[in-house]
């Protein structure tokens, strides 16, 4: 018999298998990471936004960006819209939780911006008026969604959606595809031979 910790490898390995095997998943991812290369050397930016683990994701892949992520090179421009304490709950407290990020989205996102939204279900409103807010600015949005993809899909120039029901395991293939696109980006815009 299986442990509960063979169990939930198993089910880890069979996501990655399922997105491993789906071709147009990883024609989506590769064509996210070439907006976001397009966004970084049009001297543009990647933002990110979630809730919860989303958050945290949102933040991990942010500093990838900033910081770096296989080797050392220059800084590329990428911020979490969830990481200001003080413009977070002035705009929850003066508009709702549900302008959270679209408010960062008006006073911040530029044309030629890519806007990076993961939430598991696709149905977070705060991402969803993020979205919108987005569009509205002629920024690329790209949707991290699992499940069904929720009302994300008709918001999103491209949608990566995790072929499973499972929040934790959809939230480790959003990793898992946030990896991959901050890899190409690295090696696109800062090749290891520059440095």
């Amino acid at each position: 018999m299986a442990t509960a910790i063979e169990t939930y490898l198993s089910s880890s390995v069979a996501v990655l298998q399922r997105m491993l095997d789906d071709a147009d998943l990883l024609a989506k991812v590769r064509e996210a990471a070439d907006r976001c290369i397009e966004a970084i050397r049009g001297d543009r930016k990647v933002m990110f936004a979630g809730n919860g683990g989303s958050a945290a994701d949102a933040q991990h892949l942010a500093g990838e960006l900033v910081s770096r992520f296989n080797y050392d090179r220059p800084g590329m421009a990428g911020f979490a819209l969830t990481t200001d304490m003080s413009i977070l709950t002035a705009v929850s407290n003066d508009y709702g939780y549900e302008m959270s990020f679209a408010r960062q989205i008006e006073a911040l996102a530029r044309p030629g911006d890519v806007l990076i939204g993961l939430s598991t279900s696709g149905r977070s409103p705060n991402v969803l008026r993020a979205l919108e807010a987005a569009r509205a600015r002629g920024v690329t949005v790209i949707g991290f969604t699992g499940r069904d993809g929720g009302e994300m899909t008709a918001l999103c120039d491209i949608e990566i959606r995790i072929p499973d029901q499972s929040t934790p395991l959809i939230q480790q293939g959003h990793m898992v595809v946030g990896h991959l696109i901050c890899a190409l980006l690295e090696e696109a815009v800062h090749p290891r031979a520059e440095i």
